[in-house]
C-alpha cells in the first residue's frame, strides 16, 4: 500500500463497485456523487465504478460545511437557507427512473455550528427543508435510487481509534467498514457477501409484516415506549424496490428492520445509550416523553446541546419533528453492536442497537394508499435507545403477545 493510501486499489474499487450495485446502476444511468472534500478519495472511486458499469454521467457535488457557516456567519437575511436554481432542478432530475444519488458520509468539520445564533440555524433547515420537500418525500417513499456510504476523515477516524496515528487510524475504521458491510473474503467474493445480508434482512422484514402487529413495547435502560402501528404497516429492511422495480441498498452498512409507527399515537419515555454525532456536534444524555403522540419533553446532559436539537426539530413549522416517524429493530447479532465501539456516526451507530427518528416516516411503510397516521416533516433525526438487554414485545389485534427481541436477540 502506497503512502497515504487508505486502501489498497482493489479493495477500495471492490468497496466503490458494492457502493454502485447498492443503488441498481444500469447502463446510460445520471449519478450523482455527494459528499465533503474530505471524502473526495471514494467519490472518485464511485465515479469509476459508474462509468465501468456503463454510466452516461457521472457528476461530483462537494457541500463543504465550512461554506455553511460562511452563509451563517456572514449572510444577508435572505440568503439563509437558499437553494440555487440549478440544484433544485438536479433534485427534480434525481427523481426520474435513469438517475439516482450516492451520498458519502463521515465528520470533517467539528464545530462547524459553534457560535451561529440559534434563530438563525432555525431559518436555514426551514427555508431549505420547504424547497425540498418534494425530493425528500420521494426519497423516503422509494421514488428516488439513492444509498448512503461512510468513508474515513481524520476528525472521525481520530475519534473512533484516538490512540492511533491519523492514518492507522483511517486505515482502521476502512476496515471496519468493509467488515460491517460483509466485503472481506471471508464473506465471499465481490458483493455477494453484502447482498446475502441485505436478502437476510427482507426475510426478516417479511416475517414481522406477516404477524400484524397493532402495538410495539420498547423496553430498555431509561426507555418505556409504547408504540402504535395501523393495518397494513410494513416492516423494511435490508433491500428496497423502487416504484420503477429497482432494488436498493439505502444504507451501507445496514442492520435494521424499521417501520413507520403511528404518529399520533407514541407514549412514554427514552433514553439514548448512544450519543448523538450531529451537524458537527456531539450530544450526550439525550432523553425525553413522548405523550399522545408528541414529544413533550427533552434533555440533553447539556442545556446548548438540548436546545441544538430542539431548535433542529421545532424547524418544522407544523411541529412535526416531535412526532415520531421510525422506529429500527436491531438485535445483538450486529456486527457494529458487537465490536462494542461507540463510531459518533449515525450511520453505524444507528445500526449498532434499536433506534427511534423525529420528524419524517416512509411511504413504502404503508400497504394501503393513502397512508394512515405516516408523519410527514422536513426533518429526520435518528436516536439511538437500544442495549444489550433491550427488549421488543409486539401484540396483534386480537390480543396475542409475541416476543420480538429477548435479552437482546430476535425471536421471531
Amino acid at each position: 500500500m502506497d503512502d497515504g493510501e487508505i486502501l489498497e486499489p482493489a479493495v477500495l474499487e471492490r468497496y466503490a463497485d458494492a457502493i454502485t450495485k447498492s443503488i441498481a446502476l444500469k447502463r446510460g444511468d445520471t449519478i450523482v456523487v455527494r459528499g465533503a472534500p474530505a471524502h473526495r478519495e471514494l467519490m472518485v472511486a464511485v465515479a469509476a465504478s459508474a462509468y465501468r458499469g456503463g454510466a452516461h454521467a457521472v457528476e461530483a457535488i462537494y457541500s463543504d460545511p465550512l461554506v455553511m457557516r460562511a452563509r451563517l456567519v456572514h449572510g444577508r437575511p435572505d440568503a439563509l437557507g437558499v437553494l440555487t436554481p440549478w440544484h433544485k432542478q438536479r433534485l427534480r432530475e434525481l427523481m426520474k427512473p435513469d438517475a439516482a444519488e450516492i451520498y458519502i458520509s463521515g465528520e470533517s468539520d467539528p464545530g462547524f455550528l459553534d457560535g451561529i445564533p440559534q434563530k438563525r440555524i432555525m431559518t436555514e433547515y426551514a427555508r431549505a427543508g420547504a424547497q425540498t420537500k418534494a425530493f425528500r418525500r420521494a426519497s423516503l417513499a422509494m421514488r428516488v435510487r439513492w444509498t448512503i456510504a461512510g468513508w474515513p476523515t481524520d476528525h472521525w477516524a481520530a475519534q473512533v481509534y484516538p490512540r492511533l496515528s491519523v492514518l492507522k487510524a483511517k486505515r482502521k475504521l476502512a476496515q471496519d467498514l468493509l467488515h460491517f458491510c460483509r466485503l472481506t473474503d471471508a464473506d465471499g467474493p465481490g458483493s455477494t457477501g453484502w447482498i446475502n445480508h441485505c436478502r437476510g434482512i427482507v426475510r426478516r422484514s417479511e416475517k414481522l409484516t406477516r404477524l400484524a402487529l397493532t402495538r410495539v413495547e420498547l423496553r430498555g435502560p431509561g426507555t418505556a415506549l409504547d408504540l402504535r402501528l395501523v393495518p397494513g404497516t410494513q416492516w423494511l429492511g435490508g433491500l428496497e424496490k423502487t416504484h420503477v422495480g429497482a432494488t436498493i441498498a439505502a444504507n451501507m452498512p445496514t442492520e435494521e428492520t424499521f417501520t413507520s409507527p403511528d404518529a399520533t399515537a407514541t407514549e412514554g419515555k427514552f433514553t439514548c445509550t448512544f450519543p448523538l454525532s450531529f451537524q458537527g456536534r456531539l450530544i450526550e444524555g439525550l432523553r425525553g416523553e413522548f405523550r399522545g403522540g408528541r414529544l413533550v419533553r427533552l434533555e440533553a446532559a447539556n442545556k446548548g446541546d438540548r436546545d441544538f436539537v430542539a431548535g433542529y426539530i421545532d424547524s418544522d413549522p407544523k411541529k412535526n419533528g416531535r412526532r415520531l416517524g421510525e422506529v429500527a429493530l436491531v438485535d445483538a447479532t450486529s456486527r457494529i453492536g458487537q465490536s462494542g465501539r461507540t463510531y459518533f456516526d449515525t450511520l453505524l451507530d444507528e445500526n449498532a442497537t434499536a433506534h427511534i427518528a423525529f420528524g419524517s416516516g416512509f411511504g413504502g411503510t404503508r400497504s394501503v394508499k393513502p397512508a394512515r397516521a405516516l408523519n410527514e416533516s422536513p426533518v429526520h433525526l435518528d436516536v439511538m435507545i437500544g442495549s444489550p438487554d433491550f427488549e421488543v414485545t409486539g401484540y396483534t389485534a386480537k390480543g396475542k403477545k409475541i416476543a420480538v427481541i429477548k435479552d437482546g436477540l430476535w425471536q421471531i
